[in-house]
């Protein structure tokens, strides 16, 4: 008993001390962000005002959690971390790759029946496109950038570059020759790739920090030519009026040749987000599936290689350069693929959707969810590209903190803290994978590996 009042106390101890100086950290820092705000009064006159109950609401909030972890939850992470065995670890990657997978998949396809049957058919255009659509485009984007960063090892901030290739592409061959989506998406991830060639060339021979400043120049460059070739783009105005797919010839508009006079239902803009989401969902199974195809092929395999260490690949006889380009060139296909449905789904595009704050919203999903990973990118994705539209639905949070309060506005801050947690607690990502895409006979474990964080 005495022996326990001791830890007890020790933890309580430990816990306080953490939890005030954790308080004292979250205040200096959210004081100037949060605490202070400028608004322009009616005479046009900039001023500061406080906001103190909205920071030690925030600050009171984060020491409660910390106080809360390291009472309950540290403990019992360190005991199960000494009393789960290997054998425990296996059967939960078993469980997870025959039965969860398929769940989601299947999950994923009857999605907008369930979004129907819970808010009606009215309500559920909403939740199926802001929603489902836009999360599917990130993970198809998030499952692209994967093949460069997570398997190939090369690190890319100018991915929205080739993302908006593909919806330029689109969308100029769109308007100016009147071809059609599906003829236009191959073509529009053609062009992509070859700008990921070009792309692949200059930056051969670098890696690490030099490499992740040209792709960074890269995706600059290609957005101030969309800027400024006013010509052929239209600058800061974009293009709109951009061709919407059609089911087959058919349009989705309220016409006597519309999709829904043809099959003699009632219009509804439901019938073309309904068909924009399944072609969404398919073309990112596509991603997934070519994606794991070519991790078993030599292919996937070299980048794999070079990824871990690219002396010693050399040194085995694999092409580096090719190696690189087909890396390259994968990845920025699949972003000219979300590029030209992007462009198709919205009617009009500007250079404003392409900035760098999307490549890195892309590079974040893939390293918090784990490079290399799919599930995990795919978890990533939702977590953050659903977690930025549920913000918007948080209107009550206004009677609390005022009318002025715009949930939005603190959307990359969560995601800045989230990734904190995630590299103090899991380094390389929530799920995972460095083991062999192909093995000889069976799957055995390795001995004396380094655990996670500690090599």
């Amino acid at each position: 008993m005495q022996t326990a009042a001791a830890n007890f106390g020790t933890r309580l101890w430990q816990a306080l001390r953490d939890t005030a100086l954790t308080a004292l950290i979250a205040f200096g820092l959210f004081l100037p962000l949060i605490g202070f705000q400028t608004v322009t009064d009616i005479r046009d006159v900039l001023t500061i005002t406080t906001r103190w109950p909205l920071l030690f609401a925030l600050v009171g909030s984060i020491a409660a959690v910390r106080f809360g972890y390291v009472m309950a939850l540290a403990p019992r992470f360190e005991r199960g971390a000494r009393l789960m065995p290997q054998r425990a670890s296996a059967i939960a990657v078993n469980i997870l790759r025959n039965w969860f997978i398929p769940f989601a998949v299947a999950f994923v396809i009857v999605y907008p029946m369930l979004v129907v049957l819970a808010v009606g058919f009215g309500g559920a255009v909403r939740w199926i496109d802001n929603f489902g659509i836009q999360i599917l485009i990130y993970v198809m984007l998030g499952w692209g950038l994967n093949i460069v960063v997570g398997l190939a090892g090369l690190l890319d901030l100018g991915y929205a570059a080739f993302y908006a290739v593909g919806a330029y592409s689109y969308a100029l061959l769109a308007k100016t020759f009147g071809l059609a989506f599906w003829l236009l998406l191959p073509l529009s991830g053609i062009l992509a790739s070859f700008w990921g060639i070009l792309l692949g060339f200059p930056v051969l021979r670098l890696r690490g920090d030099y490499l992740a400043i040209v792709t960074l120049a890269f995706g600059e460059i290609i957005r101030l030519v969309l800027i400024n070739w006013v010509g052929v783009t239209n600058g800061y105005a974009g293009i709109s009026g951009i061709p919407r797919p059609t089911f087959f010839g058919i349009p989705f508009n309220a016409s006597d040749q519309g999709f829904a006079a043809v099959f003699g239902l009632e219009f509804t803009p439901m019938y073309r987000t309904l068909f924009l989401y399944y072609v969404i969902v398919a073309l990112a199974l596509l991603t997934a599936f070519v994606t794991l195809r070519l991790r078993r092929l030599p292919v996937g395999r070299a980048w794999e290689a070079l990824r871990e260490d690219e002396i010693a690949c050399r040194s085995l006889g694999i092409n580096t350069t090719n190696t690189k380009l087909t890396a390259f060139a994968m990845g920025a296909m699949f972003a000219g693929f979300a590029g030209s449905f992007f462009a198709a789904r919205q009617g009009f595009i500007s250079p404003e959707s392409f900035t760098f704050l999307e490549s890195a919203t892309i590079v974040a999903i893939v390293v918090l969810g784990g490079m290399g990973s799919m599930l995990g990118v795919a978890i990533a994705a939702i977590v953050m590209i659903g977690g930025t539209e549920i913000m918007r639905e948080l209107d009550f949070l206004k009677q609390i903190f005022g009318e002025t309060f715009d949930p939005t506005q603190y959307r990359m801050l969560i995601f800045g803290f989230f990734m904190v947690l995630i590299m103090v607690w899991r380094p390389r990502g929530l799920i995972v994978t460095r083991q062999p895409s192909v093995l000889l006979r069976e799957r055995k474990p390795a001995a004396g590996l380094a655990k996670e964080g500690a090599g």
